[in-house]
């Protein structure tokens, strides 16, 4: 299989998101649906695509990359590269987001490269006091919310 050829037999082979990353969020949280909002404003590259964690679609690139036990309680972003290829990898948490700034347009890349400053302990904790918090200070929606007809595309 050379570099970047579809991995054959799994779901994700249907699943043809080009060089974009995959964001892969908690559908039910408050403050990460907002992100994603937020994403979708600034991401004038067409950069990204989303997926909520709960979603059957994203099951077996977590599984590949030992990450099927996350849940909602888990507060774990995760971002995906070159998903369904031999080249797929993973980054989560703090280096998440630093991914996620960095494919921004100015000023944001200059954000993510002062967070790697941070070193990733520090970063991953404050990282996980805001996932632990996140729920009641941004509340905890009953379903997920339906994207609009111009964000479908973007979506999973």
């Amino acid at each position: 299989m050379g570099h970047g050829a579809p991995v054959r037999g799994r779901v994700e082979e249907t699943i043809d998101i080009g060089d974009r990353l995959l964001v892969v969020f908690d559908g039910y949280c408050g403050l990460c649906n907002g992100a994603v909002q937020w994403l979708l404003r600034r991401d004038r590259g067409n950069r990204f695509r989303f997926v909520a964690l709960e979603s059957e679609k994203i099951a077996g690139v977590l599984a590949r990359h030992s990450l099927c036990g996350l849940d909602s309680a888990s507060g774990t972003m995760v971002v995906v590269r070159d998903v369904g290829r031999a080249a797929e990898s993973v980054v989560v948490r703090s280096d998440a987001v630093v991914t996620l700034l960095r494919e921004l347009p100015r000023p944001w890349p200059w954000v993510g490269a002062a967070l790697r400053w941070i070193p990733r302990s520090v970063r991953d904790l404050g990282y996980r006091i805001i996932a632990r918090w996140r729920y009641r200070i941004w509340g905890r929606l009953e379903s997920c919310p339906i994207p609009t007809r111009e964000e479908r595309e973007r979506f999973l």
